[in-house]
């Protein structure tokens, strides 16, 4: 069983799209970090409320970044925090993408699902980055992305880039894909097997499920696969697309 770790919050944050972004200073943690796993962090607000999974951004030089979103009790305390301040948290956790692969990699994110990407991109060779958000106002890290690998943005309004969703752009361009890397809510991930599997492409694909452990124990985090009930916080939260079953 992992332990938990002290991190101290030595940069915080808010981004203009709305998300707090930390800096952790835990030489271990980052170290030990790889793309597309997370932190498990304790929130002590007196209320009992579950730990927080939140995806590595980044992590380098003994620093961990984290980037959020406040969606409820508990990401509203973390985002309370300020520099100085020590979180206690488990990671890294979970199972990260395959760097191994080779050959093209296309990147694909959507909305918040960008973020545990950009570890990734840092790690491959000149990717094609596909990057979707519901409007101009919430893109963001585009142009971290853009200096890693050719980057395209579609916005689901038109009000930014190309009109529509990332996993269409990324189409129009297949041809030269062998391996496609994709976080972001589950119609986008659904979208992402499908495309895969029309044109012959491997992909891996992190999901997203409400934790409680962290570490496989409480099977809060279960989806489905060709080969049963699966742990997201244990057995992914990257998967290979083919094993995915959407509802």
């Amino acid at each position: 069983m992992r332990e938990d770790l002290k991190c101290v919050i030595s940069e915080r944050r808010t981004l203009p799209s709305g998300q707090v972004e930390f800096i952790l200073d835990n030489p271990r943690l980052a170290k030990e970090a790889e793309p597309g796993q997370f932190v498990h962090i304790a929130v002590e607000n007196g209320k009992n409320l579950l730990r927080r999974p939140i995806s590595i951004c980044d992590a380098a030089d003994g620093k961990t970044r984290i980037i959020f979103e406040i969606k409820g009790e508990g990401t509203k305390w973390l985002a309370g925090r300020s520099v100085g301040d020590t979180l206690t948290l488990m990671g890294p956790l979970g199972r990260g993408f395959d760097l191994d692969i080779g050959g093209s990699a296309f990147i694909i994110g959507g909305g918040i699902g960008v973020f545990p990407l950009y570890m990734l991109a840092k790690k491959l060779k000149n990717p094609k980055i596909f990057l979707g958000f519901r409007n101009k106002d919430m893109v963001v890290m585009e142009d971290e992305f853009a200096a890693l690998g050719k980057t395209l943005v579609a916005t689901d309004d038109g009000s930014y880039g190309e009109k529509g969703f990332a996993i269409d752009l990324a189409e129009k361009e297949i041809s030269d894909c062998d391996i496609i890397y994709a976080c972001g809510p589950k119609p986008m991930l659904k979208a992402v097997k499908a495309v895969a599997e029309r044109h012959g492409v491997r992909a891996q694909i992190s999901m997203e499920e409400r934790m409680g452990c962290g570490i496989g124990a409480c099977l809060v985090c279960v989806c489905k696969t060709t080969t049963g009930n699966r742990q997201v916080c244990l057995q992914g939260p990257v998967f290979d697309a083919k094993e995915i079953i959407f509802d």
